[in-house]
């Protein structure tokens, strides 16, 4: 038995203990196995190879729907594998499309069937087109369906699939203390073939939570991963996995058994596929996402929750204190996990993360800032029962337009905040609508009546192709800007996503951190002036080495001495001040 199947069994007993005897408990372990591998059990042999290079400085990753950008006549996921050809090519390694099944509502997060391709996106083999140029990102949406699978009907009608596939909340289930990010009612009564059932639903009365307590939920899931493995899938996104266990009495969010769950499905994974990466999606306070990497055995990714609000913060503010203290307190990702860094998504800028990191005074001044801006509010409801402001919904271009900054201030604050997400220890993940500078997009909010809606425009291709020729426009120099940086980083050893890190403390005006490659032959200190003022560090503060030369990656200015003297640094500009040794 490989240490991989010998993890799965001991996982699956640990998950499962209690609610099956051992021999079950057995026997479900080798369905598991059998569900994701071609490879029987017993004939699977411990690997001695080395384990794989998950990442490098090279890998920046792409977030975007498969019909962000569409043309007449053409399939959007075709549109999309195009687009990246020609306008982004090397510049990103890594694509995450968001949900592309058949789906209800949510812009695909209410998933009709898992095992097909929306057909108004394209089939599988457009998915696979673009799985051959790019390692491909894909969402794992575990907690909930629509309530209008077949999974959820045959669940009313009490046959299988689906019967007691579905969370339901008995008349004595507790639940005073729960968690979550809505404030529609928590649960859905629902006629089925037992008489009515109240049906757990977190999100919305179109999502319906699955019941993870039942093992066949997961066997279904875990047929699921094979398939995507098999249409070249590598790199699962575990959708709100946070919530996937429930239990009376308890905040049903960050359960024992949801960080279980992904131990579980990693060591699917690895058994079967040992490059495949595993990042989970837990939009919670920030102690609470570090808790994802587990001991090295979760998460080998975890969103970096914490860095939208707190950078879009230190903007407004023209204070970087809060974000320098944040990353001081950042433990140092382990080998074989890293962060995943980003400025914006699908989804608004989440709150819930700076909790304790941002008080309430600071959160409300950012707030109607960017209120100011054109920007809507998404509400929760808290454990107390109290509305909280859940996320802030904008796009990220207009969220640096504040003080109605002209476009080359916005544009110069766009490309200084990806400048930071571009050095900082993890891996670079940018929206589609970032390398675009794309703008509010409130008609879609009207046509929708969803916020969210506000950052998911969907540009027409030759319109966009226009704009992007056009070298005057904000969005072509929106997008050779932060490709420049980019290119600039592939190169550079010290960015690896494992590189040494330290944060610098350079006071109000300028953040700051110094990265060293693992061989500790390059080191590179970048420098941030976060103010729409100019100001200076001086040398000395650096503790440069003296015998080697040093210069900007960025401007290519070399500096004339390593320990006198100061740097200038212009309104909302990024050095990185790399050594040349001698």
């Amino acid at each position: 038995m490989s240490s991989h199947h010998a993890r799965v069994s001991y996982l699956t007993c640990r998950l499962y203990e209690g609610r099956e005897d051992a021999s079950d408990l057995a026997a479900l372990a080798e369905k598991l196995v059998s569900a994701i591998s071609d490879t029987p059990a017993g004939n699977k042999s411990s690997s001695t190879s080395p384990l794989p290079e998950l990442w490098s400085q090279a890998d920046v990753a792409l977030i975007t729907y498969g019909d962000s950008i569409v043309k007449d006549g053409e399939k959007p996921l075709k549109v999309l594998n195009d687009f990246c050809r020609e306008w982004l090519g090397s510049a990103v390694t890594w694509v995450h499309i968001l949900p592309f099944f058949p789906w209800t509502s949510d812009d695909g997060f209410s998933i009709l069937d898992y095992s097909t391709v929306n057909q108004a996106l394209g089939n599988w083999s457009d998915v696979t087109s673009i799985a051959t140029r790019y390692k491909l990102m894909a969402d794992l949406v575990l907690n909930h369906c629509s309530i209008r699978s077949a999974w959820f009907e045959n669940f009313k009608q009490g046959i299988s699939p689906g019967a007691g596939y579905f969370f339901t909340a008995e008349a004595h289930f507790d639940t005073s203390r729960v968690v979550r990010p809505r404030t529609s009612e928590l649960t859905l009564p629902v006629l089925t073939s037992q008489g009515s059932q109240d049906v757990w639903c977190t999100f919305s009365h179109d999502q319906v939570d699955f019941d993870f307590s039942n093992p066949e939920v997961l066997l279904e899931f875990v047929k699921i991963i094979r398939l995507y493995l098999d249409r070249g899938i590598r790199i699962f996104r575990l959708d709100a996995v946070a919530f996937t266990w429930k239990r009376s009495g308890t905040t049903c969010i960050n359960l024992p058994e949801a960080h279980d769950l992904v131990r579980l499905l990693r060591a699917l994974l690895e058994y079967e596929q040992p490059d495949a990466v595993v990042i989970t999606e837990t939009n919670v306070p920030n102690i609470e996402n570090l808790a994802y990497f587990g001991q090295r055995d979760e998460a080998h990714c975890i969103y970096n929750f914490a860095l939208p609000p707190l950078l879009i913060h230190t903007l407004i503010e023209a204070d970087c204190s809060r974000l320098t203290r944040w990353l001081m307190s950042m433990p140092p990702a382990v080998l074989g996990t890293t962060y995943f860094n980003f400025l914006a998504s699908h989804d608004g800028v989440g709150l819930r993360p700076v909790e304790g990191l941002l008080s309430s005074g600071e959160l409300d001044s950012m707030v109607d800032c960017l209120q100011s801006n054109g920007a809507l509010l998404s509400w929760r409801e808290t454990a107390e029962g109290d509305r909280s402001i859940y996320e802030v919904n904008v796009s990220l271009y207009d969220a640096f337009k504040f003080q109605n900054a002209d476009v080359e201030t916005t544009l110069a604050r766009m490309i200084l905040a990806h400048a930071i997400v571009l050095g900082l220890e993890g891996i670079p993940a940018l929206y589609i609508h970032s390398f675009l500078g794309t703008q509010n997009d409130v008609e879609r909010v009207e046509n929708t009546g969803h916020n969210r809606a506000i950052n998911r425009h969907q540009w027409d291709k030759d319109e966009l192709t226009q704009r992007l020729t056009d070298p005057e426009s904000h969005h072509a120099l929106c997008l050779s800007g932060l490709k420049a940086l980019i290119q600039i980083r592939q190169r550079q050893p010290a960015f690896h996503p494992n590189a040494t890190q330290y944060t610098l403390n350079c006071g109000q005006s300028i953040f700051g951190f110094w990265r060293q490659s693992h061989d500790r032959v390059q080191s590179i200190f970048c420098l941030y002036n976060v103010t729409g003022e100019a100001t200076s560090i001086s040398l000395a503060s650096l503790n440069l080495v003296g015998n080697d030369s040093w210069e900007d990656l960025i401007s290519g200015l070399a500096l004339e001495s390593a320990v006198d003297g100061e740097i200038a640094i212009m309104p909302y500009q990024a050095i990185w001040l790399t050594n040349r040794p001698a």
